[in-house]
């Protein structure tokens, strides 16, 4: 990739809480490491012609983003549906005019909110919104949505790019600390002696997201809400090249960190929605998706082999408290990951290359082989030239590390 095409995709590509933010400019949201933008330009660079790029686990759109900034097209799904919109809103082509337009309405939308003319909008129903928000936050958030609300349609082009930097201002006036895989909370004493400027948030998230959106990609990028185990439902050209990173396998709900933003922007209204969309990811654990394991049971044919059956014997293990419903997880996990792949096979072109960036997982001191057991259900499905590349450690942890599962279908 030219090194100017990269730096777009860096500028609207979104940061994790899961690793330390870097210093300087960062993305629409901060949802995706800078790294795995990285690992995305490594592996599009080493691409040749024109291609169709697939990635079945869209989160933020990185991988599509990336594939249209090269020229090439690009498709991404996912089952969340506020991921599908972020995607969409990142990947969409925006003019001079609507960039403007979104400009002049924020300076609109901030003047109602502050002068008190339009009725604030209800505060979402999340559990302990005092924890996530000071009072005077929550205020200022529902009178601003209120306006954004009375301003611009909100699937206008510069309603869309409002209502990201809507997002971008949720993160910026919270309490909550998302430097770290874990969310935590910030100290709400020392949050009161800093005196935030909640309209001054807004305006710099608009100033950013506003940057962001006049560098548009060499090409459009599908983003579409879909299972990623039904694909042969998914109405598409065949692929040349998928490069994604799938949920990991270690009870990090994904649902559960989006609930700002999917409270807020009205895709979810209680805390059993979070639930059922939990239940229907791969890799879901929150609310009744934790419930519902109890009575899970795997398909007759569903993938199995010795190395495996000891890794859950031993995370099952009455010592271990929670260790057979951890178990069951894991054994679930495996199970939808052998649907998708077994399913991937109906959208790739002959001689189609595969890239998958997983992390192996760790549960009560038994290291899940995560690499190992996609090659294998790989080799069942009768990929070929299946390799496992390390890439970095994770974390402290010496023995997690993050890989890259690469294949090429028959």
């Amino acid at each position: 990739m030219r090194r100017s095409a990269f730096n777009r995709l860096q500028q609207r590509a979104d940061y994790t809480y899961k690793y330390n933010l870097r210093t300087g400019r960062h993305g629409w949201l901060r949802l995706t490491p800078a790294y795995s933008v990285r690992i995305v330009e490594e592996l599009l660079d080493q691409t040749q012609g024109h291609l169709r790029v697939f990635d079945p686990f869209c989160g933020t759109a990185t991988t599509a983003l990336g594939a249209a900034y090269h020229g090439h097209d690009a498709v991404t799904i996912d089952i969340n549906p506020f991921l599908v919109w972020l995607g969409q809103a990142k990947t969409r082509l925006y003019t001079a005019r609507a960039i403007a337009q979104a400009g002049e309405a924020s300076t609109e939308a901030l003047r109602l909110a502050n002068s008190g003319s339009v009725k604030a909008a209800s505060p979402p129903l999340i559990h302990n919104i005092e924890r996530w928000w000071a009072p005077e936050a929550v205020e200022f958030l529902c009178r601003l949505q209120a306006a954004l609300d009375r301003t611009l349609p909100s699937e206008s082009d510069a309603g869309v790019l409002l209502r990201v930097a809507f997002c971008r201002t949720l993160m910026a006036c919270s309490n909550a600390a998302f430097n770290h895989q874990s969310m935590s909370f910030k100290d709400t004493n020392q949050l009161r002696l800093l005196e935030p400027d909640y309209a001054d948030s807004f305006r710099n998230s608009v100033a950013f997201v506003l940057e962001g959106a006049s560098e548009n990609p060499a090409r459009e990028a599908q983003v579409i809400l879909h299972d990623a185990r039904e694909l042969a439902t998914l109405i598409t050209e065949p692929f040349d090249l998928v490069i994604t990173s799938p949920p990991y396998a270690n009870r990090m709900s994904y649902i559960r960190e989006l609930r700002p933003y999917m409270y807020w922007l009205r895709f979810l209204t209680d805390g059993r929605e979070a639930g059922e969309l939990d239940w229907l990811a791969i890799g879901g654990t929150w609310g009744i998706a934790t419930s519902r394991l109890n009575a899970w049971q795997p398909e007759e044919e569903a993938y199995t082999s010795e190395e495996f059956e000891k890794v859950l014997d031993r995370i099952a293990n009455p010592i271990n408290s929670n260790g057979p419903l951890l178990a069951t997880y894991i054994r679930k996990y495996v199970a939808d990951m052998e649907k998708h792949f077994a399913e991937l096979r109906a959208v790739l072109k002959p001689r189609a290359k595969i890239h998958y960036i997983v992390g192996n997982s760790s549960f009560y001191g038994e290291l899940l082989p995560v690499e190992r057991l996609y090659a294998s259900i790989l080799a069942r499905l009768s990929f070929r030239d299946i390799h496992i590349q390390p890439l970095r450690k994770r974390n402290s942890k010496r023995e997690l590390v993050e890989f890259d599962v690469s294949a090429t279908f028959e």
